[in-house]
């Protein structure tokens, strides 16, 4: 792209990094503070270049049919400029990747990959990390950073009218829903960032590697560990003899409490452990279906809103 003498001027001692050409003569150049929106002289105006720094407070965005128009909130009060609805997603990346910058969220390297907004919901992915920010407005301050060194997890739970991203950050899981007709773009670019941020080749290689080293095994020792060769317990169902006296007092009570039916055993190494695992099972299951109602109900919400914009 030609980089026009009042840009040039405008410039001063930065750089342009990124450019968008907007058809004409008309342009946008991103420089590493600001953003430049150049219009060429045309019969009803002259050829200027108006300045739109990255230090907004919010941004907001209105689509119609041909053109996007975008409005920047300053302290002072805010300004906007429009570009053809097919640039939208370019203009928009590089000025949420400037606005991140300057405010030091992300480095001064790191680039944006890809913005997805689904209604109230603005998702940014980054080289090195996830951002998600809710609200009317596109993007401001209030917005939530997931890196991708703390990712412990990633799976797409695919549904009729939406994906669930499932996005685990120290083995707590995100869930985002992204609708069907755009999921495929959001998995495509964030598994991409993902897979050459840890350096993996696929889904099951992240998270086999993100997931963390097993739980490593006791160590062999003479205490009473999970190794320690006592024999497991078991059912007995013989005449009730006494069991034989062994050499010391510890051997006696160890063949005493084996030959002990499962029923009358202590409730201290084992009856805890049960109860444990028995209220584990009931809250996950619990929790299951509390999830597959909420997917049901989110679901019909969807075809709702999905109906109510087709007008029936």
């Amino acid at each position: 792209m030609d980089i026009p003498d009042l840009v040039r001027k405008e410039l001063g001692d930065e750089e342009i990094q990124a450019g968008v050409t907007l058809g004409d003569e008309d342009a946008v150049c991103f420089t590493p503070t600001r953003t430049l929106v150049y219009r060429g002289e045309g019969l009803l105006s002259d050829e200027k270049v108006d300045a739109y720094p990255y230090d907004f407070e919010r941004l907001t965005i209105s689509e119609g049919r041909r053109k996007t128009k975008f409005t920047l909130v300053y302290t002072d009060g805010k300004r906007d400029f429009g570009v053809p609805g097919s640039r939208t997603d370019a203009v928009l990346e590089r000025l949420i990747e400037g606005a991140l910058r300057v405010s030091n969220a992300i480095g001064a390297e790191e680039r944006v990959t890809g913005v997805f907004r689904f209604s109230e919901l603005t998702l940014v992915i980054t080289e090195k990390r996830l951002l998600k920010h809710l609200g009317s407005v596109s993007w401001d301050s209030d917005f939530e950073a997931y890196p991708f060194d703390a990712v412990t997890g990633l799976e797409f739970e695919k549904g009729s009218v939406a994906t669930a991203i499932v996005f685990s950050v120290n083995d707590r899981p995100e869930r985002i829903k992204a609708p069907s007709d755009q999921a495929p773009a959001v998995r495509k670019t964030l598994q991409e960032a993902l897979f050459a941020f840890h350096e993996v080749s696929s889904l099951a290689d992240l998270n086999a590697k993100v997931a963390g080293d097993p739980e490593e095994e006791p160590e062999e020792s003479g205490g009473l560990g999970l190794e320690s060769g006592i024999d497991p317990l078991v059912s007995s169902e013989d005449d009730g003899n006494e069991a034989t006296e062994t050499s010391t007092a510890a051997d006696a009570a160890t063949s005493a409490t084996a030959a002990r039916p499962v029923a009358e055993q202590p409730s201290d190494t084992d009856g805890d452990i049960a109860a444990l695992e028995q209220q584990v099972a009931e809250l996950t299951a619990a929790i299951e279906r509390q999830n597959e109602r909420i997917e049901a109900q989110d679901e019909t919400i969807q075809a709702l809103i999905e109906e109510l914009r087709q007008g029936r």
